[in-house]
C-alpha cells in the first residue's frame, strides 16, 4: 500500500469526544487527525488544502439535515463528498465525577443545538428550570463541564465523557431509539482512504438540481426524469439558493454509483427542461453498527 495512504491528513468536527470523532475512528484504519472547532473550518482545510479529507455531520435521523454543512458545501467550498458513515447515536447526560445528585440541582445543559434538540423531551420532563447552552460540538460540551466548578451537565456520549473524566449521570436520553446520523467524507482531490475492511458498504450519488424558475410541475418534471429510469431515489430536500424568496435547488441522493448511462441521460433530459445538474459526490455508503461500551456511572 502506497505511504502516502498512512499518512493522510484528516480533519473532523471536534474536539475530542465528538460523534463525528466516533465516526472517524469507525471508518479508518490510520492517519493523521486534526480536529476543528466550527464544520466551516473543517471544510475550509479542505477546500486550502491543508488537510486531504474532511468529516463533517450531514444528517440526523432526528433533526434532519444539518443546514450547516449542506449550505456551505453549495455555497462556499468545492470538496465532493467520497464516502459517508452513518453511526448510531446515543446521547447522555454528563456530570463531572464530583457532583451529587442528591444535594445539588443542575443549573445549565451545554451541548450541540442538534442534541439538545434529540433530548428535548428528556430535558423539558427532567430539567424544566434548567438553562440550556449552545456549543459547536457535543465534544466541547463536555470540554465545559469539566473546566467548570458550577452544577452544570453537557449532552454527549460515552467517548466524550473518558476523555474529558466525565460520568453518565442518565443513560440514553434521546427522545427517540432509532437515532443515527450520517456523517460525510469529503476531499478536494481524490486520494485513496484507508478504510476498515470489515465495514459493509452500498453505494450511493448525491446531486444538485436547480430550476430555472418556479412552475406548475417543475419538480415532477425532474423527478420524472429518475422515475422511468427505475432509479431510487432514497431523499429529496429544497434549500435556497440564497438568491431571493421562492428561488430553491433540490438535494437529492440516489441509491446507486454514477454510471456512464443513466446519469449522463438524466443529466441532458434535465438540462432539456432548463434545469442544471451539479454532481456532489458518488461514494460508498457505511453503516456502523457496535456495541457500545459500559461507562462508569454515578451512584
Amino acid at each position: 500500500m502506497p505511504e502516502s495512504e498512512y499518512n493522510q491528513k484528516i480533519g473532523y468536527l471536534g474536539p475530542k469526544g465528538t460523534f463525528t470523532k466516533m465516526a472517524v475512528d469507525a471508518l479508518f484504519q490510520g492517519g493523521d487527525f486534526t480536529s476543528y472547532e466550527t464544520i466551516p473550518a473543517c471544510l475550509d482545510a479542505v477546500e486550502a488544502g491543508e488537510i486531504d479529507t474532511g468529516v463533517v455531520p450531514m444528517e440526523n435521523a432526528i433533526e434532519g439535515s444539518v443546514h450547516l454543512t449542506i449550505d456551505y458545501m453549495t455555497h462556499h467550498v468545492d470538496v465532493p463528498i467520497v464516502a459517508e458513515m452513518t453511526v448510531p447515536i446515543k446521547q447522555h447526560l454528563l456530570v463531572r465525577k464530583d457532583f451529587d445528585p442528591e444535594t445539588e440541582e443542575i443549573t445549565q445543559v451545554y451541548s450541540h443545538s442538534h442534541a439538545i434538540a434529540q433530548c428535548h423531551q428528556y430535558l423539558h420532563k427532567q430539567y424544566p428550570d434548567a438553562e440550556l447552552r449552545y456549543t459547536s460540538s457535543t465534544g466541547r460540551a463536555a470540554e465545559v463541564v469539566a473546566d467548570s466548578d458550577e452544577p452544570i451537565a453537557a449532552i454527549g456520549n460515552h467517548l466524550a465523557a473518558e476523555e474529558n473524566g466525565l460520568v453518565i449521570l442518565k443513560h440514553d436520553i434521546h427522545d427517540y431509539d432509532n437515532n443515527h446520523t450520517r456523517f460525510a467524507v469529503v476531499q478536494k482531490h481524490p486520494k485513496t482512504m484507508k478504510i476498515r475492511e470489515h465495514i459493509p458498504a452500498k453505494h450511493k450519488t448525491t446531486v444538485m438540481v436547480t430550476l430555472p424558475k418556479d412552475y406548475a410541475g417543475a419538480l415532477h418534471q425532474v423527478l420524472a426524469a429518475f422515475a422511468w429510469r427505475k432509479m431510487n431515489l432514497s431523499k429529496i430536500e429544497s434549500r435556497p439558493m440564497k438568491t431571493g424568496l421562492g428561488n430553491y435547488f433540490f438535494l437529492i441522493d440516489i441509491d446507486q454509483a454514477y454510471d456512464q448511462v443513466l446519469f449522463p441521460g438524466v443529466e441532458a433530459e434535465l438540462e432539456a427542461l432548463g434545469c442544471s445538474l451539479k454532481l456532489l459526490g458518488t461514494y460508498p455508503s457505511y453503516e456502523l453498527n457496535v456495541p457500545v461500551p459500559n461507562m462508569q456511572t454515578t451512584k
